[in-house]
């Protein structure tokens, strides 16, 4: 059963929708949203289980595949262009294998339609056993959540989730969810391997990244015939923090492309 996103928009023009990460929100791409405002109306939902968006238990891709197309039908968009990051980017890939009418091309960023192993459950534990309500400060919350991950965790990132309540904190996340559910957020859903999306798409991955792996050429090539792949220099998991102007010139010629093609009547 799907449910009704939260969301903003930014800019004028063709429709794009943008799919965060885990533990991200939509407002985490507004600055590559604003740069391409100029050609295009863009739509940034926060998933399921994040942001402003509603709770539910379960977290599966072709559930959040229809997540988007319910909102895709709210909106009354005409076959929008839809982005992806990490989870959003397997997101996006769902909707586009299971309902490839509904859009006109995907981008994926730093994703492949594969099982990858679980990075994040330490994440979701961290965050789990802070003593919220006897927090005091933001600057107290993030100093326990950096003892419990180490140094190398995106601990600033995790904070982003962080809300305050009156006097009490508490995060944004359904971390029962996340926690419950990490399998499928790690995974790819078996029965899209069956499927092909014939439009057009590309995948960037971050050059230091190892999350579009050689090995998962042929995957994505069998799934999306029309694929191309770029590789960002100097760029990790988080291309579009790493390098936000090489991402952007990535996605703005493919859109070029991609649109144009989309927005001509059918002959």
């Amino acid at each position: 059963m799907s449910v009704k996103l939260a969301f903003e928009t930014v800019g004028e023009g063709t429709p794009v929708v943008i799919l965060h990460g885990l533990f991200g929100s939509g407002r985490n791409w507004a600055p590559i949203a604003q740069a391409l405002a100029h050609k295009h109306r863009f739509y940034l939902p926060d998933a399921r289980n994040h942001g402003a968006s509603p709770w539910a238990q379960t977290m599966s891709y072709p559930e959040m595949a229809l997540d988007v197309l319910e909102l895709i039908d709210r909106e009354q968009l005409l076959r929008p262009i839809v982005i992806g990051h990490s989870m959003g980017g397997k997101t996006a890939m769902a909707l586009a294998l299971e309902h490839p009418q509904a859009i006109a091309g995907v981008a994926v960023i730093d994703i492949a339609p594969e099982a990858y192993a679980d990075q994040f459950t330490p994440y979701v534990t961290a965050m789990r056993g802070l003593d919220m309500a006897a927090s005091t400060s933001r600057k107290e919350i993030r100093q326990a959540l950096a003892v419990r991950l180490g140094g190398d965790a995106p601990v600033d990132f995790l904070m982003q989730n962080l809300k305050r309540h009156d006097e009490r904190f508490d995060w944004r996340l359904n971390l029962m969810a996340t926690a419950v559910c990490m399998p499928d957020l790690c995974g790819f859903p078996p029965q899209l391997a069956r499927q092909r999306f014939p439009g057009p798409s590309i995948f960037v991955a971050g050059a230091d990244s190892d999350y579009v792996r050689v090995e998962s050429l042929a995957g994505i090539a069998r799934l999306f015939p029309r694929a191309r792949v770029e590789r960002i220099p100097n760029a990790g998991h988080w291309v579009h923090a790493d390098e936000p102007e090489a991402l952007l010139r990535a996605l703005q010629r493919w859109l070029d492309e991609a649109v144009v093609p989309a927005a001509m009547p059918a002959g």
